[in-house]
């Protein structure tokens, strides 16, 4: 037999340990993997007294619980607030509910917007936060207590969502030696803000709070680290800073059926078609309190689905000036920030998109001219930035306080240029015509909202049939939000 060349030999054991190697990259890589992700940082001590943990948002976290994979319930939760909100640890807390539960079919947005302390938020939650009527708001925000008690305060009139709010962290410890007195008075401020006010506040309104501000220095203390070490400057959360947000806020997101029922529990009612209400002579009639309303379809009908004509209280609700909401405008250059920070109107709107351009502006953006023109309603007026504006047709009302330009400007030294556009629009929060959805996941629900930011009172619904058929409705779903008077 003739003798094999040894640099084929080579060869040959080169190809065995390549395959060696390639066999064990595949069991070693997802092992690496994992220790990949594993965080670095050493976990907090468990939080003490947390057998109430959660108790407050027990609507929310029974949904998330009880999905099935056939039966997944749509979970909204929304985050808000400003720019240690809009920081990693959001994803973190979502990553973690979409582990422990993966059958929910869950809708997450974060909205928060940097820089925006109360005063300023207050304004655009008018297209934020109401209109996405969440099943669960996690909110956190500096500034004054009084525009922050506001926001909760307009969740409560205008929502059934309910509230997580969270305490400041840790920025700075006195040492007791030498100490800045400005910052022991924020230090202090924070301190009363976190342990005192927001439980307060919390309890007027029947809100969840994750009160972090104890544990944050319990960490610091155990860990022996200092506050900037969990900070990429002088406030906002580096990776390590993020981590520990996250771990302190996850303990609140549980599921305890033991937890005594709340009045916020009790805001959302589903009716049942053909137990809680029938069709009765061609049409389904439902006098409901409350204002939102849906429509969730039969996701088992299998015949020819027919569209059905809509009415509250015996008009369109297209007749209602209400329904309708404005999106927030498009961001500045150099900054994410709204351009214009709040739009309103003065006479009802139809849905439609808006465009507002800059015609003549300076560098510093401290004086410009603007057109303003609607999709459907044409070309709408003029304005400059110093004074109140509102178009021909009362469709668009722009304070001045509102522009944000100049704001962007200062921040990013990036001038506006003339021509700028800032677009948004106007969507509507309601159907005049049921139109059954496709049913593309059986496990999944869907519903319609077919009328959304009614006043909240007492209204009468009808559903009626376009032409012969059935309507695959399997239920209807009421909204009322609790009585609270203005703070």
């Amino acid at each position: 037999m003739a003798k094999r060349p040894k640099n084929s030999i080579n060869s040959q054991i080169y190809r065995y340990w390549w395959l060696l190697l390639l066999c064990l990259s595949f069991l070693l890589v997802p092992a690496l993997k994992k220790i990949a992700v594993a965080t670095p940082f050493p976990p907090p001590a468990p939080l003490a007294n947390n057998a109430s943990f959660g108790a407050g948002i027990q609507r929310t976290m029974g949904l998330l619980a009880t999905s099935t994979p056939t039966e997944r319930h749509q979970v909204r939760i929304l985050f808000y607030g400003q720019s240690i909100t809009q920081q990693d640890w959001w994803q973190d807390v979502v990553q973690d509910l979409k582990k422990r539960f993966p059958d929910a079919d869950l809708i997450v947005e974060n909205r928060a917007i940097g820089g925006f302390a109360s005063s300023i938020l207050i304004r655009p939650s008018e297209h934020d936060l109401y209109p996405f009527y969440p099943d669960l708001l996690i909110f956190h925000v500096y500034g004054g207590e009084e525009d922050y008690e506001a926001i909760i305060a307009n969740v409560r009139r205008r929502t059934t969502s309910e509230i997580l709010l969270h305490s400041d962290h840790i920025t700075w410890i006195p040492t007791g030696k030498n100490d800045n007195e400005n910052e022991v008075k924020g230090y202090e401020w924070h301190n009363t803000h976190s342990t005192k006010w927001l439980p307060e506040l919390a309890n007027k309104y029947g809100c969840e709070i994750a009160e972090i501000r104890a544990p944050w220095r319990r960490y610091l203390t155990d860990n022996r680290l200092q506050p900037k070490q969990l900070l990429s400057d002088s406030i906002h959360l580096n990776a390590w800073g993020n981590f520990l947000l996250a771990a302190l806020i996850k303990p609140y997101l549980r599921y305890n059926p033991s937890s005594p029922q709340t009045a916020q529990q009790n805001l959302v009612k589903t009716y049942t078609v053909g137990t809680d209400v029938k069709w009765q002579d061609g049409k389904l009639v439902l006098e409901f309190e409350g204002n939102r309303i849906d429509a969730i379809a039969d996701r088992s009908f299998n015949g020819k689905a027919i569209s059905a004509k809509i009415a509250i209280d015996g008009k369109k609700p297209s007749e209602f000036p209400e329904l309708y909401s404005i999106t927030r405008p498009s961001i500045t250059l150099g900054v994410g920030w709204p351009a214009i920070i709040q739009v309103s109107n003065q006479k009802p709107l139809i849905v439609e998109d808006w465009k507002a351009t800059i015609t003549e502006i300076n560098s510093d953006a401290t004086k410009f001219k603007f057109d303003v023109v609607g999709s459907q309603t044409g070309y709408d007026g003029s304005g400059t930035n110093d004074k109140m504006f509102v178009s021909k047709s009362g469709r668009v009302a722009i304070e001045p306080r509102n522009w944000w330009l100049q704001n962007a400007y200062e921040y990013s030294k990036k001038p506006t240029p003339k021509g700028f556009e800032i677009s948004w629009q106007v969507k509507p929060m309601f159907v005049d015509s049921y139109i059954p959805p496709q049913i593309a996941d059986s496990s999944r629900e869907y519903p319609t909202t077919l009328a959304q930011n009614l006043s909240n009172s007492k209204h009468i619904l009808e559903i009626v049939p376009e032409t012969d058929g059935t309507v695959p409705i399997q239920a209807i779903r009421v909204y009322r939000p609790p009585y609270i008077p203005a703070p």
